[in-house]
């Protein structure tokens, strides 16, 4: 029986897959994770205690039936396996590896408040889709019948994906638009290798494009094709965005030479691994290597940049933020890496100007406490008057966070209506807009999130716009 291959929690411990030695990864960016043997694979995905009330798959945004695929993988059924990850996730490989499982699906199991270690639904994950990949299960979703509407999607990224999938496994015609000359938006430009290599995003590319996805790049909205005329050209339209807009630094000194945004320094980064040819990285104005780095956040962008600037050769990395280890945004996970491959920490701590004349020197840092709660619940930092002081720094990287821009403006349709914060206003169960015919999804309604966040409201907007568009099309015909 299967329920003999599970419950092993009680006599087989957590074991993750082996990670490469940190002075070996700190050489290359390729992925810090080895994998899983099959056999490895099977007892941990057998640690699953098949609970009555999975909360692991509760507390995932796209709600996989992670209960499910590990019986099957426990159970040497691996096909089957894939076919269940990959029925709610367009990207189950990308979630098994960059999904912040320790805050989600992992940080809810069972056995893990019991004290017995969560079952490694990530690393289990990842596994069964490479897998899948090896043995050629992955097919392009060809629709079998097709369909005369056609939908638009602007971004590139994984909400505008994966609704692509959807779409196109209905047999809608789709057309993805995108201002880079790559899609998959962070996926291709803003996760590091050694977190994503580029290969597993250029594969499901050219999966959706062997599907029928049409793509059209180096196309930004507002500029070489106005809003208007895409909505003209299609039945429906889907603003897949992102939020790219980078917060920015106040005091002294912010202007300086060297101190760089994080995405501009990512994505310089991730171009030199396609083999571009990339001006301010060549000429060291992105570049880490030699140079003593700060870098100023607490996120997951953050922990990107202090671990890229390490395998660049930088000279020493350190990492300045206002509250404590604890009160983190950024995994755990990462921070532990980051700290493994020399990376230093610099808590209760935050920028008060910069110093230098032609370029940087320095980063004059001001000391932090933790107060009260703030309204999210996180006690807010307080300055600690009279302990400043100076931290020599050659490049700076600003890692806090990302707003949206104004798309209202930039595209001329002031109807569009947005929130207080410029993200765009819309129903959170279909993702309709204020416009007729347009839906949005991801970091542009949510402000700056999850990979997996997005995805899931790809996949709901997509099956709204499907309603819709039958709803269009018995109406024409009566």
């Amino acid at each position: 029986m299967a329920t003999q291959h599970m419950l092993q929690f009680v006599t087989k411990p957590k074991e993750m897959p082996t990670k490469r030695e940190a002075g070996e990864r700190r050489e290359d960016f390729a992925e810090i994770y080895r994998e899983f043997a099959a056999e490895k694979a099977g007892e941990q995905a057998g640690r699953c205690s098949q609970c009555g009330v999975p909360y692991c798959q509760a507390h995932c945004p796209l709600h996989n039936n992670i209960p499910d695929w590990l019986m099957l993988t426990a159970t040497g059924r691996l096909q089957e396996a894939y076919e269940m990850s990959q029925a709610t996730n367009t990207f189950p490989e990308i979630c098994g590896r960059i999904c912040p499982q320790d805050r989600l699906c992992e940080g809810n199991c069972v056995i893990e408040q019991s004290g017995h270690g969560t079952v490694t639904i990530g690393a289990v994950e990842k596994y069964i889709t490479d897998t899948a990949w090896d043995n050629g299960w992955v097919k392009p979703g060809l629709p079998s019948v097709e369909r005369d509407q056609s939908v638009a999607i602007i971004g590139a990224g994984p909400g505008g994906l994966a609704a692509a999938d959807n779409l196109r496994r209905a047999g809608v015609q789709v057309t993805v638009y995108d201002r880079y000359d790559r899609a998959g938006g962070l996926l291709t430009y803003g996760i590091p290798g050694f977190k994503l290599e580029k290969p597993v995003v250029m594969r499901r590319i050219e999966q959706l494009e062997a599907a029928g996805v049409q793509f059209v790049l180096n196309c930004t909205v507002g500029e070489d094709i106005s809003f208007d005329a895409i909505r003209g050209k299609h039945d429906a339209v889907l603003i897949a965005t992102g939020v790219y807009k980078s917060r920015d630094l106040d005091g002294r000194g912010a202007e300086l030479p060297g101190i760089v945004k994080a995405l501009d320094y990512l994505t310089a980064s991730n171009r030199k691994s396609f083999g571009d040819d990339v001006e301010d990285y060549d000429s060291g104005a992105l570049n880490a290597e030699g140079k003593r780095v700060v870098v100023i956040g607490g996120g997951d962008t953050a922990m990107d940049c202090v671990r890229t600037a390490i395998r660049q050769g930088a000279t020493s990395v350190k990492l300045l933020y206002r509250r404590d280890r604890d009160n983190m945004p950024g995994s755990q996970r990462e921070v532990q890496n980051a700290e493994e491959e020399g990376v230093e920490f610099v808590w209760l701590t935050a920028p008060a100007g910069f110093e230098g004349e032609t370029e940087v020197t320095g980063v004059v840092v001001q000391k932090m406490r933790l107060g009260t709660p703030d309204a999210s619940g996180r006690r807010s930092p307080e300055l600690i008057e009279g302990a400043d002081y100076v931290e020599g720094a050659d490049l700076v990287i600003k890692a806090l966070g990302f707003e949206p821009e104004a798309l209202p403006t930039l595209w001329g349709v002031p109807e569009l209506t947005v929130t207080r914060w410029g993200t765009i206003r819309c129903d959170h169960t279909t993702h309709a807009t204020s416009l007729p015919g347009v839906y949005a999804v991801g970091d542009i309604v949510r402000g700056a999130s999850l990979v997996v966040w997005a995805i899931r409201d790809g996949n709901e907007a997509a099956a709204a716009i499907l309603t819709e568009l039958a709803q269009s099309a018995a109406v024409a015909a009566e």
